[in-house]
């Protein structure tokens, strides 16, 4: 929007804006205009992310030859409490009510994806974390806030317990905000597909990409350890470098190859005694011992790779990696080095709904009953 004209700006809003602000706006022009005061809240805990928003009301106020006042209650990375205003917004009625429903489509998706990334950050905190949530993106814009949301997150999670947090996403778009200059990742099922064979594919990606760290896919075929240790065999020098990692991404249909529900029970009971023997809802229970990426498929993993002498291969883990899901891994040891995310988007829409209420007319404090907390402290 930076390089908007005027013009632009105000046809954003017009065709995007809930027409009852725009009646609102001619009423306030024929009956006189009052300095106002909002307050933007959300209805659940949160990591502030208001960037997007804050920057986007800049431009709006540039456009409007306006100042609109943003005074933020909360520091960017930190957690607020649900009902808490993030930031109180001031101006000219005129200017600011026909406003609310482009800045609140900035900033509720974003605090709530940068809580999820912050939680799966803290609870695997030795864990890099990739995001790879471009594809479940609602268009362009989305896959902006979202990259965003994971940045604070991570930022938040390593501020607060030392967490490697977010090192990078999948896009180029995006990559800014995580210090990059471009996105990371190395090959995706159809390369396997096209190849033939796992090994293949790692040979035609280090013959086009020389020299580059390796994340090989080894569940296409459904020979998970056979295909990371042929991988592994043909690599070497990128595998005793630490230069070369298997990518788990095994669908929820099958278990990874060598494993069934007793080999997976009796892997866990040897890396984790007593972990299913606490009280597990069917998913964790899942997560643990069932198909897909489980907490077993990782350490029955890593245990073939160490024994075959490639301790320095590293493990990432993809598929449904949210927050409930990192906080089982972390209960139980799993050994992986890089998850891949897209999971830390939020899963309840209506959870990341912003509001904003007027409570203040010409300094005269008012709003609707019931949200007196939202009222500024009086000295």
């Amino acid at each position: 929007m930076a390089s908007e004209t005027a013009a632009e700006v105000e046809g954003q809003i017009s065709g995007y804006t809930d027409h009852y602000f725009k009646r609102t706006r001619e009423i306030v022009r024929r009956f006189g205009d009052k300095r106002v005061t909002y307050a933007v809240f959300l209805r659940r805990p949160v990591i502030c992310a208001p960037k997007p928003m804050v920057d986007w009301l800049d431009q709006v106020a540039a456009a409007r030859r306006t100042r609109i006042g943003v005074e933020l209650r909360q520091k960017e990375g930190q957690w607020v409490g649900a009902g808490e205003p993030l930031v109180y917004l001031s101006g000219a009625m005129v200017d600011l009510v026909d406003l609310e429903t482009l800045y609140l489509q900035k900033l509720g998706a974003a605090c709530v994806a940068a809580y999820n990334a912050y939680s799966m950050c803290c609870d695997l905190p030795k864990v890099r974390f990739l995001a790879m949530d471009a594809r479940h993106c609602a268009g362009t814009e989305m896959a902006e806030l979202m990259a965003y949301a994971a940045s604070v997150g991570g930022a938040a999670a390593k501020r607060d317990v030392g967490a490697t947090g977010f090192i990078g996403n999948a896009t180029d778009a995006t990559a800014h905000w995580f210090g990059n200059q471009g996105g990371l990742g190395t090959m995706p099922h159809a390369l396997i597909g096209y190849a033939g064979s796992t090994v293949r594919a790692a040979e035609m990606f280090a013959e086009t990409y020389p020299g580059q760290p390796m994340t090989v896919l080894v569940d296409y075929y459904g020979r998970e350890t056979t295909d990371a240790l042929d991988v592994c065999r043909r690599f070497p020098e990128l595998a005793a470098q630490g230069k070369l990692s298997v990518r788990l991404d095994t669908h929820g249909g099958r278990y990874v190859e060598g494993l069934d529900p007793a080999a997976s029970y009796a892997i866990l009971e040897r890396h984790a005694p007593n972990a299913v023997r606490q009280y597990r809802t069917h998913d964790e229970l899942a997560w643990l011992v069932g198909t897909g990426v489980s907490a077993a498929a990782v350490h029955h993993m890593r245990d073939t790779l160490d024994a075959a002498g490639f301790p320095k291969v590293g493990i990432v883990a993809s598929s449904g990696f949210g927050p409930a899901k990192c906080k089982v891994m972390a209960s139980v040891n799993a050994p992986i080095d890089v998850v891949g995310t897209g999971s830390y988007l939020p899963d309840r829409w209506h959870e990341t709904y912003a509001t904003a209420d007027i409570i203040e007319y010409d300094g005269k404090p008012s709003v609707k009953v019931g949200r007196e907390f939202l009222l500024k402290p009086r000295a």
